[in-house]
C-alpha cells in the first residue's frame, strides 16, 4: 500500500515536467509535494514548490526542445524513503539525461527529494 502511494506522488511529480501546458505544472507539483519540500537538485538545496517549479520549468525549456521524462524503474521503497531511476529525452536524438532520484514521503506527499542526475562509474578498485 505504502509503495502504491509513492509511486502515485512519484509519477505525479514526473507528469509535471510532461504536461501540455506550463500553466498546469504548479497544480500537479501541488498534488505530489509538501509545501515546504527540500529539493536538492544540481545546482544546491531550495525550499518549497516555487523553487521546484522553477528548476521543471527550466527543464521544460530546454535548448534542444521540449523533452520527455519518465520513471524507468520500478519505486522501491523501505519505509518512507522511496527510489527511482528516470531518463528525460530531448526531440529528434537531442540529448539525453539519466539518473536516479530519492524522496522523502510525509502524509503521502514528497517532502525531499535528492536528485542524482548521470551515470554513476564503475569502481576502478
Amino acid at each position: 500500500m505504502q509503495e502504491e502511494i509513492a509511486r502515485s506522488a512519484i509519477d505525479t511529480f514526473i507528469s509535471a515536467f510532461n504536461t501540455s501546458d506550463d500553466s498546469y505544472v504548479t497544480a500537479l507539483l501541488s498534488q505530489a509535494l509538501t509545501s515546504d519540500v527540500v529539493f536538492w537538485g544540481p545546482l544546491g538545496r531550495s525550499e518549497g514548490i516555487v523553487a521546484v517549479e522553477r528548476f521543471v520549468l527550466d527543464i521544460r525549456r530546454h535548448p534542444a526542445g521540449t523533452g520527455t521524462m519518465v520513471r524507468c524503474s520500478a519505486v522501491d521503497m523501505p519505509d518512507e524513503w522511496a527510489r527511482y531511476q528516470w531518463v528525460f529525452t530531448t526531440p529528434d536524438g537531442g540529448p539525453r539525461l539519466a539518473g536516479t532520484d530519492v524522496v522523502h514521503l510525509r502524509r503521502s506527499l514528497i517532502d525531499q527529494v535528492i536528485v542524482f542526475a548521470g551515470e554513476i562509474e564503475p569502481s576502478t578498485s
